[in-house]
């Protein structure tokens, strides 16, 4: 697939994720790259830039019993950013899929 076409969806991707629970960064890109062909530095950069425009949040949490994981979380910013993309998100795939089907 074009990396193009991926580029400008991966935060998105990433924002919908942490909206079902808060995860770890190496957990959250494997559960992306299952769904979507990426490589594997692709989640950290976008995560150290959601977290410096506040739209997610981390902490430590040491349950693995091993050494601590920085987990991220959606803060209330990131939830709003996430519902207004989507919405923008579907309504133009929506318009774009009737185009390349002819139905426009």
């Amino acid at each position: 697939m074009n990396i193009q076409y991926k580029k400008g969806v991966i935060e998105l991707c990433i924002l919908s994720s942490l909206r079902k629970r808060d995860m770890y960064g190496y957990e959250l890109s494997e559960y992306i790259s299952d769904k979507i062909d990426i490589s594997d530095g692709t989640v950290y950069p976008i995560l150290r830039k959601l977290k410096s425009d506040g739209l997610v949040k981390t902490y430590l949490s040491e349950e693995s019993g091993g050494p601590p994981r920085k987990y991220y979380s959606l803060t209330q910013t990131g939830a709003e950013t996430f519902s207004r993309d989507a919405k923008e998100w579907l309504s133009f795939t929506e318009t774009v899929n009737k185009m390349l089907k002819g139905e426009e």
